[in-house]
């Protein structure tokens, strides 16, 4: 009896390796193909465009945009970054701060910098929202109006933001995002190119730390010196330069970052606005858009562009991070359960077909199969379970070819976008783009891990993070 227990054992550990082998060839293989696709999309966008330049958008006829920056305890931040808005190049755009309950004196920081007054101002609530306490802007800046509200959450300041913007399209930044003075020429570029289709574009977001801000904008772009802000930015890199271009080629896109994203308002209004019940409600969204077009068969486009560019911090703490990407993996299970009618649906498309399964499978439950295959691979070669060429093969799969992806989103940025131009970066971003795949990833993968079991006991609360101030100029 011990014995065939034994031989059972034995047979369901080999399966399992067999399975990790299995999954990780899986994973690798769609990464290089949405690199692929990437790279080609990267170089297409560098000798082809619809427009002559982005000067000639700037002077034609173009849709006003509305900014909406909710802000909650941003002191530290928000002036830089509603000044980095308000000299943005667009002929017509207004900035929107939404207060959501600060207690760090946010609102007042604001109130005396931009000289704001309280005023009276009508608007049509569309979306159910929490009551708005007061209306503030100023004569010398008529392009600002910022909002007062108790504490709601992002998701419904956003939703404030929507009621009372005028224009038909709106873009959401984050409070510690700074845009680069053209992104938003940039970024409504594709809706000029294909006005009845697209209903969302967003930009790349990048790691603003080791950068020099100065009255809202970037003036000096240099790789952060920390370990953990580095892989951040490599991590960054891989994920936006083939991840989401790959994607947005196929246009089936699942995310756009909430950072620098814009949206179509009556589309967005239709659908109800932002979704309360999540902590990743831009991803929550981006999802419904899908499902609402595709159910009402109309044609539509949700893309990525690259050459938009915002800057963010990025936690410079691991106990931060970890808290971060917790709050991501509870928002990508808690959106991916509640649409499992879309997986493996015809009825949505390649959406349905491809993008949500790849989500599940791969970005969800990636992180159980990962951590599971590092301990037991290593296991069964040690005891003599695996042969030696399956234990090579593995550590190919699970390192070599994440060095790669790395090296390779290094490459498109190098060879097409260049903010880092100096070969002492290029050399560290490479140094970083293998160190990345050795501990940094796996202790992502934990962390992912441990979103789920947080999930699964009942833990669905914003882990939130701190600001710090960006690094600017001193003021003589």
């Amino acid at each position: 009896m011990g014995f065939m227990f034994n031989e059972f054992l034995i047979s369901l550990v080999i399966g399992f390796n067999y399975f990790v082998l299995f999954y990780f060839t899986i994973t690798n293989t769609v990464y290089l193909i949405l690199l692929t696709i990437s790279g080609k999309v990267a170089l297409n966008q560098l000798f082809r465009s619809k427009y002559a330049g982005y000067g000639e958008i700037a002077s034609s006829p173009i849709s006003p945009i509305s900014v909406l920056v909710p802000a909650n305890n941003e002191k530290l931040t928000i002036i830089e970054t509603v000044e980095s808005l308000l000299n943005l190049e667009y002929p017509q755009h207004e900035v929107i701060v939404i207060n959501d309950g600060s207690t760090d004196d946010t609102l007042e920081t604001l109130i005396e910098h931009f000289h704001l007054r309280k005023v009276d101002l009508i608007y049509r609530p569309i979306i159910p929202t929490s009551p708005i306490k007061g209306f503030y802007t100023s004569p010398e800046y008529p392009n600002l109006t910022v909002i007062d509200k108790s504490k709601s959450g992002k998701p419904d300041s956003l939703n404030v933001g929507i009621n009372v913007c005028r224009s038909p399209y709106f873009c959401t930044v984050d409070a510690d995002t700074v845009l680069e003075r053209d992104a938003l020429l940039k970024v409504i570029k594709p809706v000029l190119e294909y006005p009845e289709e697209v209903i969302s574009s967003g930009g790349i977001v990048r790691v603003m730390d080791g950068c020099t801000v100065e009255h809202g904008r970037v003036t000096k772009i240099d790789l952060p010196k920390k370990s953990i802000l580095m892989c951040q930015v490599v991590e960054y890199l891989r994920s936006f330069l083939f991840g989401r271009t790959g994607w947005s080629a196929l246009n089936c896109l699942l995310v756009l970052s909430g950072a620098f994203s814009l949206f179509k308002k009556k589309v967005v209004q239709e659908v109800g606005g932002y979704s309360l019940q999540t902590v990743t409600e831009d991803f929550e969204l981006i999802v419904r858009l899908h499902r609402h077009m595709l159910e009402k068969g109309e044609n539509y486009k949700i893309l990525f562009i690259p050459e938009a560019v915002s800057w963010t911090q990025v936690p410079n703490r691991y106990v931060m991070l970890a808290r971060q990407r917790r709050r991501w993996q509870r928002g990508l299970a808690t959106v991916l359960l509640s649409n499992l009618r879309m997986f493996f649906n015809p009825k949505y498309g390649r959406v349905g077909l491809f993008a949500m399964p790849y989500t599940f499978f791969i970005e969800l439950l990636g992180p159980i199969v990962e951590l599971l295959g590092y301990v037991t691979v290593p296991l069964a070669y040690y005891f003599k379970i695996l042969n030696v060429e399956m234990f090579w093969l593995f550590l190919i799969l699970a390192f070599l070819y994440g060095i790669f992806l790395s090296i390779g989103a290094i490459f498109i940025e190098e060879i097409t976008y260049r903010r880092y131009p100096k070969w002492a970066s290029l050399l560290r971003l490479m140094l970083y783009g293998i160190l990345e795949n050795l501990g940094y990833r796996q202790i992502n993968a934990w962390w992912r891990l441990q979103a789920i079991f947080q999930l699964l006991f009942g833990k669905d609360s914003w882990e939130r993070t701190t600001r710090r101030t960006f690094n600017t100029i001193p003021k003589p």
